[in-house]
Formats: C-alpha cells, sequence, structure tokens
C-alpha cells in the first residue's frame, strides 16, 4: 500500500514536473519571439510605406511611415491654457475675411497697456495668445495684421513648409530660392508654398531622418554668431553637433529676426551676439526702425519671439539640455524610443520634460516655475508701466516742441527701453529660459525709460 502510494506520488509529481518544463518552455519561446520582435522594430525603427523626397510636403504622407510621430504632431492642434502661456479656445463667427471659427484669446484684450507700446504698429491692432504649431499659418493668414499693412513673403518663412519651394525657385539653390520668396507679396508667397504649415521636411533629411537645417537666415545668423566667436565661416548642417541640432532646428523659427533692405531678407540679428542689449546694439548701428511710434515720435523697434536667444542665456542650456529634451521629450512606444512630437509646455508634462533629471515633486517643480514667473512678470509690469510715463511725458513735448534734442534724446532711450521690455514681452517663457537675463534685461529698461524722462525734464512745464 505504502509503494503504491508512493509510486503514485510519483508518477502525480513526473506529471506536475512536466506540465512545468512545458509551461516554461511555451514561455520561453513566447519571450523569444517578443524579445526577437522588439530587437527588430528597435533595428527597423519605421516601414518605408512611401517613399519621402525633399519635396514631400505634406506631413501626412510621412506620417505613413512615421506614424507615431504624425500622431504627436496632429495633437499640437490641441488648446491648453497654463498659468502664463499656452491658449484657451475663443469661439468667434466666422466671417469671408477670417474663416476661423475659433481663435485664442486677445493679449491686446488682455493688458491693455500693449496698445499703448505698439501705437501705429500693426501689433496694436491684433495680437493674440501662442497657439500649437498646427495652427502657425491660419493664424498668420488671418490676423487683422494682414489687414493693417501688406506684408511681404518674407513672412512665410517660418509659417510655411517653404523648403521645396525655396528650391523649386531656386532652380536647386536653396539661398537663390530663399532670395526670390522674400521679395514676393505675402499671398503670392502663400500660392507658392500651398498651405502646409511647417512640416517634416523642413526639420529632417528624408533619406536618413537625421536633423537639419532648411532655412537660410539660420544659416547666415548662426555663421554671424559664431563668428563673433573666433569661428570662421560655420556650416551648421556639417559642423553642428546632434544634441546641438535639437535646438538649433527650433532656432530656425523661435528667434528675434527683421526684414533687411527693400529686398526684405530676413535677417538674424546676431553678429554681437544672441543676448537682448548685444541685438540692440546691432540695431542700433544698424539703424533699423520697425515703424515710427505715433504718440511719441520714437523709431521703434519690436522685438518678436526670441526663445533661442533667451534659451541660450539660461542655465539649461549651460548644461547641454536642447530645446528637445523639454518640450518633445523621449517617449517609449513598444521597442520604439521617439520624440514626442506634441511639441507642448513642460509644464503639460513634468514627469517627462523635468523629472527625468530633476528628483523633486511635480508639485515642487510646478512651484518653482510658477515663482520665477510670477516675479518676472512682475518686473515686466514695472517696466511696462516705466515705458508708457516716458511715452506720456514725449506726447505732451511734442505738443510745443518736436524737434528739440532733449525729445530726440528721450526717443532713443524710449526705442531702446522698449525693445528690451518687448524682448521678454514677446519671449514665450515669461522668464523661465533665464531667469537672471530677464531680470538684468527689464531692469535695463527701467533704467532707460526713467533716463528718458530725466532728458525730458527742462521741456516739461
Amino acid at each position: 500500500m505504502f509503494l503504491r502510494s508512493r509510486r503514485g506520488v510519483t508518477t502525480l509529481t513526473l506529471i506536475l514536473v512536466a506540465v512545468a518544463f512545458g509551461l516554461a518552455a511555451i514561455l520561453a519561446g513566447y519571450m523569444l519571439r517578443d524579445i526577437t520582435r522588439k530587437q527588430d522594430e528597435a533595428r527597423n525603427p519605421f516601414y518605408r510605406v512611401v517613399a519621402l523626397t525633399d519635396t514631400t510636403t505634406d506631413a501626412a504622407l510621412w506620417g505613413k511611415n512615421f506614424p507615431l510621430q504624425y500622431d504627436g504632431y496632429l495633437r499640437t492642434a490641441d488648446m491648453v491654457r497654463t498659468r502664463y502661456g499656452g491658449s484657451e479656445a475663443m469661439p468667434q463667427a466666422p466671417t469671408t475675411l477670417d474663416p476661423r471659427e475659433v481663435v485664442s484669446q486677445s493679449r491686446l484684450k488682455e493688458d491693455p497697456r500693449l496698445v499703448q507700446m505698439w501705437a501705429g504698429y500693426a501689433f496694436a491692432k491684433d495680437f493674440r495668445e501662442e497657439r500649437g504649431h498646427a495652427y502657425m499659418l491660419t493664424d498668420q493668414m488671418y490676423t487683422e495684421r494682414q489687414r493693417v499693412v501688406k506684408q511681404p513673403g518674407t513672412c512665410i518663412n517660418c509659417h510655411a513648409s517653404t523648403y521645396a519651394t525655396m528650391i523649386r525657385l531656386g532652380g536647386g539653390d536653396v539661398m537663390k530660392g530663399f532670395e526670390a520668396l522674400n521679395k514676393l507679396p505675402y499671398f503670392d508667397a502663400l500660392k507658392e508654398t500651398g498651405k502646409h504649415p511647417v512640416s517634416c521636411v523642413d526639420c529632417h533629411d528624408p533619406a536618413s531622418m537625421a536633423l537639419r537645417i532648411t532655412r537660410p537666415a539660420f544659416m547666415e545668423g548662426i555663421r554671424a554668431y559664431k563668428a563673433s566667436l573666433g569661428v570662421k565661416d560655420y556650416d551648421v548642417n556639417t559642423q553642428a553637433t546632434r544634441a546641438e541640432m535639437r535646438s538649433y532646428v527650433c532656432g530656425q523659427c523661435h528667434v528675434e529676426y527683421y526684414f533687411k533692405g527693400p529686398e526684405k531678407r530676413l535677417t538674424f540679428p546676431w553678429a554681437n551676439g544672441l543676448a537682448g542689449d548685444s541685438i540692440l546694439a546691432y540695431y542700433q548701428k544698424d539703424g533699423h526702425k520697425d515703424w515710427v511710434h505715433t504718440a511719441s515720435g520714437a523709431p521703434a523697434l519690436k522685438a518678436q519671439h526670441p526663445e533661442f536667444e533667451m534659451f541660450n542665456q539660461g542655465v539649461h542650456a549651460r548644461s547641454g539640455v536642447a530645446c528637445a529634451d523639454c518640450h518633445m521629450p523621449f517617449q517609449r512606444v513598444g521597442a520604439q524610443k521617439i520624440s514626442d512630437h506634441h511639441v507642448q509646455s513642460p509644464m503639460l508634462m513634468v514627469n517627462r520634460a523635468c523629472q527625468t533629471c530633476h528628483k523633486q515633486s511635480e508639485e515642487e517643480l510646478k512651484g518653482r516655475v510658477t515663482l520665477i514667473q510670477d516675479r518676472t512678470f512682475g518686473m515686466r509690469n514695472m517696466a511696462m508701466d516705466a515705458l508708457l510715463e516716458l511715452i506720456a511725458d514725449e506726447a505732451a513735448v511734442r505738443k510745443s516742441d518736436s524737434t528739440s534734442a532733449a525729445l530726440k534724446k528721450a526717443q532713443d532711450y524710449q526705442r531702446q527701453a522698449q525693445f528690451l521690455l518687448d524682448f521678454v514681452e514677446a519671449e514665450n517663457s515669461v522668464g523661465f529660459h533665464a531667469p537672471q537675463e530677464a531680470a538684468r534685461l527689464l531692469q535695463k529698461s527701467i533704467d532707460l525709460s526713467r533716463k528718458g524722462q530725466l532728458a525730458l525734464r527742462p521741456l516739461m512745464r
């Protein structure tokens, strides 16, 4: 009886062991197939469903090969408000001049002082919160600024997919095509480019998918900047590192610029450096003005969106962090590691954008950002008040004496103060990219405004 029982137990044990080995073999086979599949995915991160070339401007075609990245690109249509940025969806009734049913909120209504700051310029007519890349072309096409001034084709460089157009207009020479595009009226340039906003081809080589610079203005601007550092004849597409390219491709558009000469050549004023007052010194020597302020008579400057310049003054840039690290952080999808093409504020994805380097809690990190931005915004308001007080004094003096040397001196102080203030105002991080630099520029702006008022004191009654 004992032996039968023992044999029974032994038989059962053998059966259980056999089943366990069988399951283990099945599991091992499954794991091996899964590992092999993921290795294949890693070796072949995309499938060539369509052939891509330098003339493929439609992002949807690139999306056939890169569906994960394209899905992120499509989500740039999201409208999400943050404390000091982003956009809130504002419904509006479509018209023949503006068929948009949704726009972002007006910055001019949020802060009417901006109308006084830009008096006489198109931005005093229409200026709204920034929206995602999906809207970059339509928002430019239908802004009321188009009806205030006839804009040149130069404006389209940073809003439409222009690389293929420049190659075509230049007969294969992108620089010649760039020059031809600049000279066209805006809506003629739009007809040439079509209605695709900045697309995959503008940042990626279609053969290798490597990042590249396609905008001649950046090629020339970064060459001038490097020359100021002692590096001659810099060629960004052959000399920049991949890490640098992860910021440079953004710097093709998120920059300060102006239209140079009668040919309206898009120019990045970096010959003296990237700091706000270095760029101001360039303009002071060049004599460029964007318009004449209607209240003060000052030859004024309008800063654009100098995120690249301001970022380069901050600790993240000095630490080797790139724009894409925070605004397009890597993400895992299966075995693939891709950049998130849903380009957005890091405050909407702190866990991926910030906590890969910073180990503090999300609450702590958001609190730090908020503190920087609150303080910067407060200084911005003080600089704005100082500037408007100077403009009011100039307007009062002009009524009785529009040609005095003291007024001319005050107008130059206004020109400088306004540009430095606008450099921070137009930069979309509200000081976060470089907190000390933003504070320094605002401090200089306040000082220049007060000096302008002092220059007028002998004429004030």
